[in-house]
């Protein structure tokens, strides 16, 4: 069982990092490093972790000096970034502990001078001990730095050799296919590689007679029963299942569309890729395959895996059976032609791999290798050639039925216009002598167009998922607008944002992974990206990506807990107190600012800031803006001075010269006020403190009803008293205590003028009020024949020119 166990998990490691896409170079085969990296447990000991790593770093430069392989370089190479990675973190590790060593002896002081009075020997024997520790870590660290450039140098100078190599192996030329010189060495060698070659068909054979014998045979036919279970049925049945459940539980949109591609890329590379490892495990049921064979073998499995992974993005992309599937924009034409070709290049890339292993395996002559490369760099580039002309076609063809094919990107005519030049570059260089170059472009196409495409679905994927997952109208954003209060427009953005940075995020994995060929990878992006920052200073401030990440992580979190909190003081706990609104506003508003001030003073100490580092920006910034802030910061002490002291809170009716209306929010710098016509009027808070205001509600103040009637000076003032104040009592918004009261004002030469007054509870219903009044009193006057007084009125009439025959006339 330990041995199945075994047996399982080496090929389900290989297999995650074969979708990760970090695939090594299939001509090589690296060995495994004989000197393992220092545990990170080690680092409890700085001294023996010290001497670990010189000691590996000593092997690796008389390594360097000796070799010159291709793997070795790039295992040479990974190696010294381990190295120069375990010393960096032992200078962060040890760095904290020289800073409170020196802390402690400045708390302790320096040592008495002559003629003090001394100190205890206790003292004296600690002072001794933190300047020996002291000393100890300063030459720890200084010793761990010095590795760390040791080890990047070093690596600097395996980059340096291997590129040198590379360009030497591609610009090395050999004898041309086209003349007869190639031939006669390929003749020469032939039996030579012959006779390897039926080596390693008798080392097969004999590795397939032991799995054959009695003990092996019912597991060997087990796994060659699932292999086929797995190739035929098995990845039918998976496709299926896969796409009844992404049909069920995924909505019905780009989503699904990508995940299925996804899904059906991932049930070829599996089905084909196990059934292969499953193959090669009823082989080796019992460790009984040679080393070499196993290698081989092993080899050839990881092949395997690839190239159904190539075949499965291919018929995924295409999907020609259900054109609605399908992510990229390619017409049914353009699909049927090419609906071979993704397992065509998918075989291509396999018997390249075999053929490379075997070659390596059998020891092949340069002849043989040269001419083995040739033909597959002429096969893969030839099928590549054959794809984009039938691509060609198809798109002649549509237009030709009177369809008009869809516009592609810039990008897509690139990579067009580049795969053609590979085509006919790599064809020039094989039959011109230039093999390495030819054979080169043929592997570099594959590669490139494997990563581009898995770039491609995989943008698509994560696209989806987050407009799927932060749509404010799907299942999932409900439950965020819900949970966390948060709004529609804060979700598009949200999805935007992630969105952009998982885009980021794989564009540098495909690019890092495009170097692998190159004996690069994606760790040497993001560490190259790292060192660019490293040593970033700004003044005092150090720049630390890792940092600033970890304390944007902290801000985010911080600001999510402040939101929470803020929610369940304003919805669950304030409002079960006595505690009028205002007074739950401001409690919220202090706290809010409070807790703003400590989350980020908290991602300022995760990034490694402190005050005195910012204190030079603010004194070269105090004399440029020291007058703009002056408003800001007046303005953000009135805010904190209102939500103390309280003059005015939210809710209040205030009016200030050309401002009246409803305090709706306090916030940092201004207050909101509603006005009547529903507009909203931004005050600065420095205004309420120093201009003066009128507080309409504060302290809970009633609202006063004003009613004004003139009445002709023949009228009943009794009667009129007595109808008002009947009016007054009736109106229910009105207050008994204080209670109504009807007066007479004025008595003038046309019209007597009666006062009611009357108070409700706040002055905002006072107008509702004073209409209702004015209603029922002009009501009731009329019901009583009690007419208003109406102003006199003086009538002008024209009797037109005054003449000698008019009886107005002068002297008439």
């Amino acid at each position: 069982m330990r041995t199945l166990l075994r047996k399982l998990i080496v090929p389900t490691l290989l297999l995650g990092s074969l979708l990760i896409g970090a695939y090594p170079a299939l001509a090589q085969n690296a060995p495994a490093s004989s000197d393992a990296p220092a545990s990170a447990s080690s680092a409890a000991d700085p001294a023996q972790t010290l001497t670990s790593l010189s000691k590996q770093l000593d092997d690796l430069k008389t390594t360097f000096n000796g070799k010159s392989g291709n793997a070795s370089l790039t295992d040479l190479r990974t190696q010294a970034g381990d190295v120069q990675q375990q010393a960096d973190q032992l200078v962060q590790t040890l760095s904290p502990e020289l800073e409170s060593t020196q802390t402690r002896l400045t708390v302790l002081g320096p040592a008495p001078a002559a003629g003090a009075p001394p100190e205890t020997p206790a003292v004296s024997q600690q002072r001794r001990q933190l300047e020996h520790d002291k000393a100890k870590l300063d030459s720890q660290i200084k010793e761990a730095q010095l590795l760390s450039q040791d080890a990047t140098k070093l690596a600097s100078q395996i980059v340096e050799a291997h590129n040198a190599q590379f360009q030497a192996q591609l610009g090395s030329r050999t004898n041309s296919p086209l003349g007869i010189r190639f031939w006669q060495d390929l003749k020469k060698s032939f039996p030579d590689d012959l006779a390897r070659v039926q080596r390693v068909k008798e080392l097969l054979l004999e590795g397939a007679g032991i799995a054959w014998q009695p003990d092996n045979r019912w597991p060997l036919l087990l796994c060659l029963i699932g292999a086929v279970l797995l190739i035929v049925p098995g990845r039918w049945l998976a496709e299926r299942a896969a796409l009844a459940l992404a049909s069920r539980y995924l909505p019905d949109g780009h989503l699904r569309r990508s995940a299925i591609s996804v899904i059906f890329t991932l049930a070829v590379t599996l089905s084909i890729g196990l059934a292969a490892w499953l193959a090669y495990l009823g082989f080796n049921w019992n460790d009984t395959l040679d080393e070499d064979v196993q290698t081989f073998v092993q080899g050839t499995v990881r092949t395997v895996f690839f190239s159904a992974f190539i075949a499965g993005l291919g018929r995924a992309l295409l999907s020609v059976r259900h054109p609605s599937w399908r992510l990229p924009a390619l017409t049914k034409f353009t699909a049927r032609s090419l609906r071979w070709f993704p397992w065509l290049l998918g075989g291509a890339f396999l018997l390249l791999g075999v053929i490379g292993h075997l070659n390596t395996f059998a020891g092949a002559s340069l002849p043989a290798t040269v001419c083995t490369r040739a033909i597959l760099a002429l096969l893969i580039t030839g099928l590549v050639g054959a794809a984009l002309q039938r691509a060609k076609r198809a798109r002649n063809t549509q237009r030709q039925q009177g369809e008009k094919p869809p516009q592609h990107a810039l990008w897509v005519g690139g990579l067009f216009g580049l795969a053609t030049l590979g085509v006919v570059i790599a064809w020039l260089g094989v039959l011109t002598g230039y093999v390495a170059l030819g054979f080169f472009i043929s592997w570099q196409m594959l590669w490139i167009g494997m990563i581009v495409a898995s770039l491609y679905m995989l943008s698509h994927l994560q696209r989806d998922l987050f407009d799927t997952l932060l749509a404010p109208q799907g299942r999932s954003g409900q439950r965020l607008q819900s949970t966390f209060n948060v709004q529609p427009a804060t979700l598009e953005q949200a999805s935007t944002i992630f969105s952009a940075l998982g885009q980021l995020l794989l564009l540098l994995v495909a690019v890092g992974t495009l170097l692998v060929p190159f004996g690069g990878g994606p760790q040497d992006i993001f560490a190259h990206i790292g060192n660019v920052f490293s040593g970033l200073r700004v003044g005092q401030l150090t720049i630390k990506p890792g940092a600033i990440l970890n304390a944007v992580l902290v801000f985010a979190l911080g600001m999510v807990a402040v939101r929470i909190v803020r929610t369940w003081l304003a919805e669950q706990l304030l409002p079960k107190t006595t505690l009028d609104i205002g007074m739950q506003h401001s409690i919220i508003t202090l706290l809010n600012y409070i807790a703003v001030v400590i989350v980020f003073a908290l991602a300022l100490r995760t990034a490694d800031v402190s005050l005195e580092s910012l204190t030079w920006i603010a004194s070269a910034l105090s004399v440029g803006i020291g007058f703009g802030l002056q408003a800001i910061v007046s303005n953000f002490i009135s805010g904190l001075i209102l939500l103390a002291e309280r003059p005015v809170k939210v809710g209040d009716w205030v009016s200030m010269p050309g401002v009246e209306g409803d305090i709706r929010r306090i916030n940092v710098r201004a207050t909101e006020i509603q006005l009547s016509d529903r507009s909203t009027m931004i005050v600065p808070n420095s205004q309420f403190i120093t201009q003066n205001l009128r507080n309409v509600t504060h302290g809970n103040s009633l609202g006063r009803v004003k009613l004004s009637l003139p009445m002709p000076l023949d009228t009943d003032a009794a009667k009129v008293r007595e109808i008002m104040l009947e009016a007054l009592h009736a109106n229910e918004s009105t207050l008994d205590a204080p209670a109504p009261a009807v007066t007479l004002d004025d008595i003038t030469s046309s019209a007597m003028t009666f006062t009611g007054v009357a108070y409700v509870r706040s002055p905002r219903d006072a107008s509702a009020v004073k209409s209702a009044l004015l209603f029922d009193v002009l009501a009731r006057l009329a019901k009583s024949q009690l007419p208003l007084s109406s102003p006199q009125s003086m009538i002008v009439r024209n009797l037109g020119p005054l003449g000698e025959d008019s009886p107005a006339a002068p002297g008439q």
